[in-house]
């Protein structure tokens, strides 16, 4: 099965393994760097189900956003980042992110036009 290609400047995130607050304060520090179809008058919240939750989000890295304000604060706790798109954009979120946080790869999934990345997201030491 073929699934369909991404524009060659958007990534697609998808967040689990995590709370809706710091969901939201990791797709704020990408906001901050790229447009994105996540509003910030629209932030995660958990469902009130025992089944897991994840969050996606689209964000545009050929797009910087206006007025980006300061990076936000780290998740409490490591959050489970998956990231789709082509090497280019993926390359530019991962730096956005490790801009704010420490960032370890734990899985890839590399072809000719996509990669698809999982990334562990945490507070850096003394920053927490």
């Amino acid at each position: 099965m073929t699934l369909p290609s991404l524009p060659v400047s958007q990534v697609e995130v998808v967040l689990c393994d995590c709370s809706a607050q710091d969901a939201e304060r990791v797709f704020a520090c990408l906001r901050a760097h790229f447009e994105s179809d996540r509003r910030p008058d629209d932030p995660p919240h958990e469902t009130g189900t025992d089944r897991p939750t994840m969050w996606t989000g689209m964000y545009d890295t050929a797009a910087v956003p206006t007025g980006a304000g300061e990076h936000p604060e780290p998740p409490s706790a490591p959050v489970t980042v998956e990231v789709q798109g082509s090497p280019p954009a993926v390359r530019l979120l991962r730096e956005a992110l490790e801009e704010a946080y420490t960032v370890r790869q734990v899985g890839v999934d590399a072809g000719d036009q996509e990669v698809q990345l999982q990334l562990r997201v945490e507070g850096r030491e003394g920053r927490n």
